[in-house]
């Protein structure tokens, strides 16, 4: 019944909008009715798709796992059809999902990653009908010149290179027309259908994404609390002068989650620049859109720091202690295979032992796939901060993998610095003590000393002094018997 009452409602909305896309005067995205029907429309078909494909097919075996791998494919390709069609919100949503790599099966984050660079551009007339809505102003009154060409478009704004009366240029941000009007509609849509998916597969738990949608969406779509987050974390990592761009990504935000607690939360590709200095030969990092920071609280931030500690020195006892109090329960192994994206087995043996496979990695992936039901079980249980810290991670760790930098031994040990700082400030905040704060700083000059004798070790070990200095060892060594 749910199957046909979903196919009645796709075929009437798509007749319904059939003279829309005929009409070169109107927009069919103006039109709810447009974009209800494609959404329902794509929903029913994929939910038919898995519901037939694999019924007839036993259960765990290799034809079953092909199958399901070609559903997955489709299923992914229609989702992302259906993003470009209705953009805005649905292009937001599409680019999450395809950033949570080992949380959805590859074939849905190979698939869908592409809406980072497939975002659709406004036209300069509605261009100049936002920047007259919204400052009451034509573009030739605010700036001497202005290029319709944009810099770079999203899911939910352009930016254009414009130059101010006072001869100042700017990068002007400009929200899509209508994204603002059509984002409550299509959260609602979004929850509806999921919904609808859930009653057919109890096992189906996405409602986490409709939360944290509701409740991020509006700040992305408020330039002044983007512009309020800019200053702030200007301010905050205003000492950071960074000479390898690869390696420091890591340590920045290291910074941002263990010792501030204030993290920008979509490090994709596109808002993640490098730029050369022309005056200093030196490489810097430029982080864009800052719509959307998660504040961490000053408990979860805690748990987390010694989470990553214990993870670090494979201390199993304190992992355990740590996921469950951050919402992991029982199912605290996948938790720790989730943050890390390691295998259990290396995350028991320490993760900064070796770097990532190529089995490994594809044993992760594949992982993915077969314990989806116990993930989507996880990311609802885990505290809401935790969400966008798993995508965070996801997007981080893809940029470090193609900068080859991705479970390197250094970027554990920035991490290591920033927990033993962020917990040494936690406790000193706490202690009303003059001798015992003196104690903390103590502890933590002597653990930062030992990470940095650590570092000096690997760097000898790996470099060609290094080399000549054991050779010269074994040499004496071998000489006095």
């Amino acid at each position: 019944m749910a199957r046909r009452a979903l196919k009645l409602a796709s075929l009437a909305a798509a007749a319904s909008g059939i003279y829309l896309y005929g009409n070169k005067f109107l927009d069919p995205n103006d039109f709810g009715v447009v974009r209800v029907g494609r959404a329902i429309a794509t929903t029913a078909v994929i939910t038919y798709d898995y519901l037939t494909s694999l019924r007839s097919v036993p259960y765990g075996s290799e034809e079953y796992d092909f199958l399901k791998s070609q559903v997955h494919l489709r299923s992914a390709e229609r989702l992302r059809e259906l993003c470009c069609a209705n953009r805005g919100t649905f292009i937001k949503v599409g680019q999450h999902l395809g950033a949570l790599d080992y949380l959805l099966p590859e074939e849905y984050t190979r698939t869908l990653k592409v809406l980072h660079s497939q975002a659709p551009q406004s036209t300069r007339q509605e261009i100049e009908q936002v920047i007259r809505e919204d400052l009451g102003k034509e573009i030739k009154e605010l700036f001497v010149s202005f290029e319709d060409t944009p810099l770079g478009a999203a899911s939910l704004a352009q930016v254009h290179k414009a130059v101010l009366q006072d001869g100042t240029t700017v990068a002007v941000k400009i929200q899509h027309p209508k994204v603002q009007a059509q984002s409550s509609k299509d959260i609602l849509l979004m929850e509806v259908l999921l919904l609808v998916v859930k009653q057919i597969f109890p096992d189906f738990e996405f409602m986490w994404l409709v939360e944290e949608a509701k409740k991020n969406l509006p700040l992305e779509l408020d330039f002044l609390n983007e512009g309020r987050n800019a200053e702030k974390v200007a301010h905050m990592l205003k000492n950071f002068d960074f000479l390898k761009i690869s390696r420091n990504l890591g340590k920045l935000y290291s910074e941002m989650i263990f010792v501030n607690g204030f993290v920008h939360c979509d490090p994709h590709p596109g808002n993640v620049l490098v730029k050369k200095c022309p005056a200093s030969g030196k490489a810097h990092i430029i982080l864009l859109d800052h719509g959307l920071y998660q504040v961490l609280s000053e408990s979860f931030r805690m748990d987390y720091c010694r989470l990553w500690q214990a993870l670090i020195k494979a201390d199993m006892k304190r992992v355990q202690k740590y996921s469950r109090r951050l919402g992991a329960g029982d199912l605290y192994p996948l938790f720790a295979c989730m943050l890390t994206a390691r295998s259990w087995e290396s995350v028991n043996r320490g993760i900064d032992r070796s770097p990532v496979s190529a089995s490994e990695d594809v044993e992760i992936r594949s992982n993915a796939a077969a314990y989806l039901p116990q993930i989507t079980q996880l990311l609802n249980n885990v505290p809401r901060q935790m969400l966008l810290l798993l995508k965070t991670n996801d997007l981080l760790r893809g940029i470090e993998s193609a900068l080859h930098t991705r479970a390197s031994a250094s970027s554990f040990l920035n991490m290591s610095r920033c927990c033993v700082r962020a917990v040494s400030m936690y406790q000193r905040s706490k202690s009303h003590s003059l001798y015992r704060r003196a104690q903390i700083s103590l502890t933590e000059a002597l653990s930062l000393w030992q990470i940095n004798l650590y570092e000096l070790f690997l760097w000898l070990k790996g470099s060609q002094l290094g080399n000549w200095v054991i050779a010269l060892l074994s040499w004496m060594h071998h000489s006095t018997y």
